[in-house]
């Protein structure tokens, strides 16, 4: 965690070639890893109600509220009810920014050029079709689609809206409560490629820690533990916009 506070405080701030960078003074985080105050946190009810969750998490997270509480801070369970949206929004957006934004990687003024190009159009077609991977074209067209005339508004206008929605009840929530608390995914870590020919379930194993995305606030992913079968699971905390310092010092604690 010290590490990762030091990191994060030689990345953050103002950069004159980064106009959305947040100029803010940035905080020494690597000085303030260790909690001064007995914590407030929530953590999302549906999160723990979900039917996707592995049970071998949810008793570990369950264990860890448990010694939480037993530490002097206060853990509760809040609702909200938007888990359910939290992917699809998160893959509408995020695929019409990928297409938007990588639409200058064509070979001419950024990105990979083709060896094989003979002239412009195969320039462009040939850079994009082997300078990009599979996921990378598929969330590509995915981004494309929902940006096309007759489905904006239904996809990506409606999208921004959901993400209005999200962003006010996570903050809403951090009005009352120091962080919140989630298991990082549902499932433990699965091998190498073994989800790689089902889209949809990989995407699915984002359906806590896109919420943060969404919203514009600070997470974090710590250890948890093991389940049976040795295989590694997280913990995750999100906080206020800025309160890094106080999220980091709050991860140190709970991964003891």
């Amino acid at each position: 965690m010290d590490d990762a506070a030091l990191v994060l405080e030689v990345i953050a701030g103002k950069d004159e070639f980064d106009s959305t960078a947040s100029s803010k003074p940035v905080d020494a985080y690597s000085k303030k890893t260790t909690l001064s105050k007995k914590l407030k946190i929530a953590y999302l009810k549906e999160c723990f109600e979900s039917e996707g969750l592995d049970k071998e998490i949810k008793a570990n997270i369950e264990e860890k509220i448990k010694k939480l509480k037993q530490e002097g801070h206060t853990v509760e369970a809040v609702d909200f009810p938007y888990l359910e949206y939290l992917v699809p929004t998160y893959y509408v957006l995020t695929t019409a920014e990928a297409s938007s934004n990588l639409a200058r990687f064509g070979g001419v003024p950024y990105g990979y050029r083709s060896k094989n190009a003979t002239d412009l159009e195969s320039t462009f077609k040939k850079s994009r079709s082997e300078g990009f991977g599979k996921e990378v074209k598929r969330r590509i067209m995915l981004g494309t689609f929902v940006l096309s005339a007759g489905y904006y508004d239904a996809y990506y206008a409606k999208g921004q809206q959901v993400r209005r929605i999200v962003r006010d009840k996570t903050l809403d929530i951090l009005k009352d409560y120091d962080v919140i608390l989630t298991p990082s995914t549902p499932g433990v870590a699965f091998e190498h490629g073994k989800n790689s020919a089902d889209p949809i379930k990989m995407y699915l194993e984002d359906i806590f820690t896109v919420q943060a995305n969404i919203a514009g606030v600070p997470a974090i992913s710590v250890p948890a533990g093991f389940n049976s079968q040795k295989m590694p699971f997280g913990v995750q905390l999100m906080a206020r916009p800025f309160e890094e310092s106080l999220m980091l010092a709050a991860a140190k604690q709970i991964a003891g």
